[in-house]
C-alpha cells in the first residue's frame, strides 16, 4: 500500500473529478484519495491526485495557477454556464474584432462573480444546491488573475480561447463576463485544462520524486540510518543535524537509499507530513 503518492491524470469528459479517482483507489487500495483543483463533469484534462498522505500537500498544488483550451458559444447563456444546463438569455452574435478588443481587456487583476452552479459554501450550503432548488444566491466576489487570454479561432458563433488563470478563476464565469461585455451572451461549451502551475499532460507517469522536484519547493535531505527511529516514532527532526541541498527552500523530501519521508521547516526544525 503507497503511503505517498504524487499522480497527474487526463480526467476524460463526462466524468466528474470523484469518479474519476475511483480506478485510483482501487489500484492503491487506499481511501485518502484527493485532488488538487475540480474539472467540471463536461470538461476534460490535466488532474494533480494526492493518494495517501500526500494528501497533506494539497494546499501547495491547489494555490498554483492554471491554464485552460476553452470553446465558448456566443448568442446564448445557459444557467450553469455550461452545455448542461438551460438556456436563460439569448442575443446578438459578436463581431470578431469587437471580441478581440473585449478579450484584451481582462488581461490583470479583477473582480469575479462565480456561478451560481458551483461547489463554493453560500450561507453554509453548497451553492449549486440552493440553485437547484430555486433560490436566488448573491454570490461574493473573488479577486481573480488572468494572465493571457487569446483568440485561436472564431466562426461567428464559436469562438476557441486560451487562457491562463489564478487559482480560483471560473471560465464559465469569464465566458459570462465576456459575453457580455461583447453585447451578447456566452456559455463554455468545451473546456480542457492544459497545465497547473509547472505540470502539463507531458507529465503523465513521472514519479512522485520527480513531481515534487518540479515546484521548485522541495529540497533534498539524505538521512542517516539513526534518524529513521526518529521520525518513525514521530518526532520533530532538527535541521541542524542534517544536510540540506536547499536550505532556503519550505519543505523538503527525505531519503535513505529510497524516498522516505516529506516534511515543512519551520523554525529550525523539519516537522514530517507523511511518509512514501
Amino acid at each position: 500500500m503507497a503511503k505517498a503518492e504524487v499522480l497527474i491524470i487526463d480526467k476524460k469528459e463526462g466524468m466528474t473529478s470523484f469518479s474519476s479517482l475511483s480506478s485510483i483507489k482501487r489500484e492503491y487500495g487506499e481511501r485518502r484519495i484527493g485532488h488538487a483543483g475540480t474539472l467540471d463533469k463536461f470538461a476534460s484534462g490535466l488532474m494533480i491526485v494526492l493518494v495517501g498522505q500526500a494528501t497533506r500537500l494539497n494546499p501547495i498544488f491547489s494555490s498554483m495557477g492554471k491554464s485552460y483550451i476553452a470553446e465558448l458559444t456566443f448568442g446564448k447563456e445557459t444557467d450553469t454556464l455550461d452545455p448542461e444546463g438551460a438556456i436563460i438569455r439569448e442575443a446578438p452574435l459578436p463581431a470578431e474584432e469587437t471580441l478581440r478588443t473585449v478579450l484584451r481587456t481582462f488581461i490583470g487583476e479583477q473582480k469575479q462573480i462565480p456561478p451560481q452552479y458551483s461547489a463554493l459554501h453560500v450561507n453554509g450550503r453548497r451553492a449549486y444546491k440552493e440553485a437547484r432548488s430555486g433560490r436566488e444566491l448573491q454570490m461574493p466576489e473573488r479577486d481573480i488573475t488572468i494572465d493571457s487570454i487569446d483568440l485561436l479561432s472564431f466562426d461567428g458563433e464559436k469562438a476557441v480561447i486560451s487562457a491562463a488563470v489564478s487559482k480560483g478563476t471560473y471560465i464559465r464565469a469569464l465566458a459570462r463576463d465576456i459575453g457580455e461585455r461583447c453585447g451578447s451572451a456566452a456559455f463554455v461549451s468545451a473546456l480542457r485544462r492544459i497545465s497547473i502551475g509547472p505540470f502539463t499532460l507531458s507529465d503523465i507517469g513521472q514519479d512522485t520524486k520527480t513531481l515534487l522536484d518540479k515546484t521548485g519547493l522541495f529540497s533534498a535531505i539524505v538521512l542517516d540510518e539513526s534518524h529513521r527511529k526518529e521520525i518513525e516514532n514521530g518526532c520533530i527532526l532538527r535541521k541542524w543535524i542534517l544536510s540540506d541541498s536547499a536550505p532556503q527552500k519550505q519543505y523538503a523530501y527525505l531519503y535513505f537509499d529510497a524516498l522516505f519521508a516529506f516534511g515543512e521547516k519551520k523554525e529550525g526544525k523539519i516537522s514530517i507530513m507523511g511518509r512514501f
